[in-house]
């Protein structure tokens, strides 16, 4: 890796300190840094190259789960790696933490690292618009103070009516975040599958459920018509659903590759990020 874009949780408190140690730690192993251009402007970083124009061989995300999340777009547009670090709490998505810096930037320059592909998902909405997850769909409630009800089908087959403060589609990367909380499985990145998993579902027959990726998944706001529903993608809101409008939900052919030093198996990460990290 000669070229690596940085994108950094927005509200640090040290982001300006964190910033010149991150670049030079990648700068002493002759790789050039761009910053992402909010970080530019925090650091007063003349440099005039975007996303755009910058020939970058990956994505060093420093911050948790989300900032990776927010850096997983830009990674799968330009169809470069993306490498977290952590500076959060728990990140289990991230690969490193801060203090093996050094370490990481060096094993960056050589090429000492392994690639590991993980799925996305395509949400189409009624008008045509196309949003891509790495973690999550969730229709939920929002701020509406009942209930709401959805129709989720599988192909051509109805799976149920769910009464429920929502419904989350995830992707196996996603099944350790909302759905994991929401009582779903957790589920082997190496799977390709979308678990829908109910929110707080209001009869007792209604249960996560796994689809295979090569299906699609088409959900129906099935409420009273004055009521509408919340639809976020990897934790951030699209737009509200109205009486009978749908979504559709499908593989991607769009990909994130993570870069991995072989560190942590998957069950081993389960075990020390969300396991004892709690204890």
């Amino acid at each position: 890796m000669r070229n690596v874009y940085l994108v950094m949780h927005q509200k640090l408190p040290n982001g300006p300190a964190l910033t010149r140690r991150v670049t030079d730690a990648l700068k002493a192993q002759d790789i050039t840094v761009c910053l992402e251009p909010w970080l530019k402007q925090a650091v007063s970083d003349g440099d005039p190259r975007t996303a755009d124009d910058f020939p970058m061989d990956c994505i060093v995300a420093v911050g948790g789960d989300g900032t990776l999340l927010r850096a997983t777009q830009t990674a799968a547009a330009r169809g470069v790696p993306l490498l977290g670090i952590n500076v959060g709490n728990i990140g289990f998505l991230v690969e490193s933490e801060l203090d093996g810096l050094e370490d990481v930037c060096r094993k960056l320059r050589q090429d000492d690292f392994s690639l590991e592909t993980r799925m996305m998902l395509d949400v189409v909405l009624q008008s045509g618009e196309v949003r891509t997850a790495f973690n999550d769909v969730v229709i939920s409630r929002g701020g509406y103070a009942r209930l709401i009800a959805l129709r989720a089908s599988v192909g051509e087959e109805l799976i149920g009516r769910y009464v429920a403060d929502g419904l989350i589609v995830a992707t196996p990367t996603g099944s350790t975040g909302y759905s994991l909380s929401a009582g779903g499985p957790i589920i082997c990145p190496e799977l390709e599958c979308m678990v829908l998993t109910p929110i707080c579902p209001h009869s007792l027959q209604h249960r996560p459920v796994v689809a295979d990726a090569a299906q699609t998944v088409t959900i129906a706001l099935d409420c009273a018509p004055e009521q509408t529903a919340q639809l976020d993608v990897d934790g951030r809101m699209v737009c509200a659903l109205n009486f009978q409008e749908r979504v559709t939900i499908r593989r991607s052919q769009t990909v994130v590759k993570l870069i991995r030093f072989g560190r942590n198996s998957f069950f081993g990460r389960i075990r020390a990020k969300l396991t004892e990290w709690s204890c």
